[in-house]
């Protein structure tokens, strides 16, 4: 009998159609910067690759890529944790909830800008972007886990009940699994607002070693091919980022019912009159 070796090509479908896809809007994008034919106001791909060449192999361009990635990151973690320590603060006192829940949501609702020009009156220039990255991740970090507190899986409830679940493993074994699906949305979510908020900060704010800085100066000097490169250096980070936070938590953010029914190990205890 002749073995297939036919390789799977639906990936490679895929691929191909995503190429295909990116070479029609850089093909747009040529059309359009010869219908304009003025570099200042729509640069050529060509141009801009060239100038993101020219910037990735400075030292400078490392190091400003470095310290925007430590900002942003520092906001990030610190947001998504206070963010989560909201949620279930928020959930289990309706107090906290009153005090909290208020200012959370007019915080999410306040421009990038409106915080960075304040910040910048309290907080050194280079604290503004972690700052805003914090006050942008927290509230969406905080609203999405509060909603899977709020909806609980009733039926892992009552099977915890049934398996006499101490406090503890409820919360270990049902209750955290349970908001894994929630966490995963909300940090993954919260990355990419945290680079949209971070860069927009710096550009505000103005630190050294900056991407928004380099955006900011670059403008200044009419540089459009290097504000395109930062930009696309940017936005190539934030998905990358998300990416690899998406494949971190994958496995971690398995379904609820798997984990659950893989925790109650235990079974029921049967009247003595069922034994053999």
């Amino acid at each position: 009998m002749r073995l297939s070796t036919t390789v799977p090509t639906e990936p490679r479908r895929r691929w191909l159609r995503s190429l295909a896809a990116a070479a029609f809007w850089l093909l747009l994008w040529q059309l359009a910067s010869l219908a304009v034919a003025q570099q200042l106001l729509l640069p050529s791909p060509l141009s801009v690759a060239q100038t993101l060449t020219g910037l990735i192999v400075t030292t400078e361009f490392w190091s400003i890529t470095a310290q925007s990635l430590m900002r942003i990151g520092v906001g990030f973690i610190a947001g998504v944790v206070v963010g989560t320590a909201a949620a279930f603060v928020t959930t289990r006192w309706s107090a906290a909830d009153l005090l909290i829940a208020g200012p959370l949501r007019i915080i999410r609702a306040t421009p990038v800008a409106s915080f960075a020009i304040l910040a910048l009156v309290w907080i050194p220039s280079g604290g503004v972007p972690a700052a805003i990255v914090f006050a942008m991740v927290t509230p969406l970090v905080w609203d999405t886990i509060a909603a899977g507190l709020r909806q609980p899986d009733r039926e892992l409830l009552e099977m915890a009940e049934v398996f006499a679940f101490s406090r503890w493993d409820r919360l270990r074994r049902v209750e955290l699994p349970g908001l894994r699906p929630y966490f995963v949305a909300a940090s993954t979510n919260a990355m990419g607002l945290a680079w949209k908020s971070g860069v927009a900060a710096e550009v505000i704010s103005h630190p050294d070693w900056a991407i928004g800085s380099s955006l900011a100066e670059a403008k200044v000097y009419l540089e459009t091919p290097t504000v395109f490169a930062w930009t696309i250096v940017a936005v190539t980070l934030s998905l990358l980022l998300e990416r690899a936070l998406r494949a971190i938590t994958a496995r971690w953010a398995q379904p609820v019912t798997a984990v659950a029914s893989s925790a109650a190990s235990p079974e029921p205890r049967r009247p003595a009159d069922a034994q053999l």
